[in-house]
C-alpha cells in the first residue's frame, strides 16, 4: 500500500488539473484516495466504510468509528484529524479497503 512517505506528485500536476499519484508497492503508480488509518489495519471484524458523497470521483473514506467521532466534534477538529491520520493510498488499495470493511445495510 502506499503511504505517506510514498507520495509521488511533481509539483505542477496540481494545478494542471491532473489528478494526485502515488507510487504503491503492489499495484504501480496509481490515483491517489484518501482513508482514515482503521480502514489500513488487518482487524478481523468490518469497520464500516463512509465514502465521500459530495463527489464520488473524490475518493475518500472513513470507519463508522470515525463517522462517529466526527458528528461529536462537529467538524474536522484536531482531535478528529488525530482519531482519522488520514492517509494517501492507491486506488486499488481503496477498492480493496472498501470491499473488507463495507458493512451492507439492514
Amino acid at each position: 500500500m502506499a503511504t505517506k512517505d510514498s507520495i509521488d506528485c511533481p509539483p505542477g500536476d496540481l494545478e494542471a488539473g491532473e489528478p494526485l499519484l502515488v507510487s504503491c508497492g503492489p499495484h504501480g503508480e496509481r490515483i491517489a484516495s484518501v482513508v482514515c488509518r482503521h480502514l489500513l489495519n488487518g482487524q478481523s471484524a468490518p469497520a464500516g466504510f463512509i465514502e465521500n458523497r459530495s463527489d464520488p470521483n473524490d475518493l475518500q473514506a472513513w470507519c463508522h468509528a470515525c463517522e462517529e467521532m466526527f458528528m461529536a466534534e462537529g467538524d474536522m477538529t484536531e482531535a478528529f484529524r488525530a482519531f482519522n491520520d488520514m492517509t494517501l493510498v492507491c486506488v486499488d488499495c481503496y477498492a480493496q479497503a472498501k470491499a473488507r470493511h463495507h458493512i451492507p445495510a439492514n
